[in-house]
């Protein structure tokens, strides 16, 4: 999102091209219906995938550098994210912060989970996505402190997106069924 909105360098990042040429449309739709999208403003860089490599902090202004790469957010980055939760009424949650299989890039995603969690102790719906934002809720041991945590990763996220899974649609299908799964979630996140 950085380099397309605002041409921020990106080191040797991973980029997906084609990926990234709908995010000016995302962009526009979130603008013009007053959604306001979060995005880091500082970073933990490495010259390797790995807690071997020269680690630094990098931000929006200075970019990442040339033979460094992003794998996780700083803690200016890690405060608007909890912000954001402690704001929030509701909480669906997919994709970790950073590579929280390492120690040196975890603070985002532990970071955050720990907002997650102090805001479903106050009554905020929170989902976890399933993937690896659910293999973190193990590895912190949070499984059982936030509303609900799917095993489904991306198939969550295109349930949400209104798309026919064909397991969700046998289940839909069932005679015995009191409300079904997508009746289920549309209450467990009040749509």
């Amino acid at each position: 999102f950085l380099k397309i909105r605002d041409g921020m360098s990106i080191g040797s990042s991973l980029y997906d091209e084609e990926g990234a040429k709908i995010v000016p449309e995302i962009l526009a739709k979130a603008a013009k219906l007053g959604v306001e999208i979060i995005l880091p403003v500082d970073f933990v860089v490495s010259t390797k995938f790995g807690e071997d490599g020269e680690i630094k902090q990098a931000t929006v202004k200075t970019g990442v550098p040339d033979g460094f790469m992003g794998l996780d957010c700083g803690t200016a980055s890690n405060e608007l994210n909890r912000k954001a939760v402690m704001e929030s009424k509701t909480i669906i949650w997919n994709g970790p912060m950073g590579v929280f299989e390492m120690k040196s890039f975890e603070a985002g995603t532990k970071t955050l989970m720990d907002a997650v969690v102090e805001a479903t102790t106050k009554g905020v719906i929170t989902v976890i996505g399933g993937g690896d934002t659910g293999t973190a809720c193990k590895k912190y041991d949070t499984v059982d402190k936030v509303s609900h945590c799917s095993t489904g990763g991306g198939a969550s996220l295109e349930l949400l997106e209104g798309k026919i899974l064909p397991g969700v649609a046998a289940l839909d299908d069932a005679k015995e069924k009191p409300q079904g799964l997508r009746g289920f979630l549309k209450k467990l996140i009040g749509a």
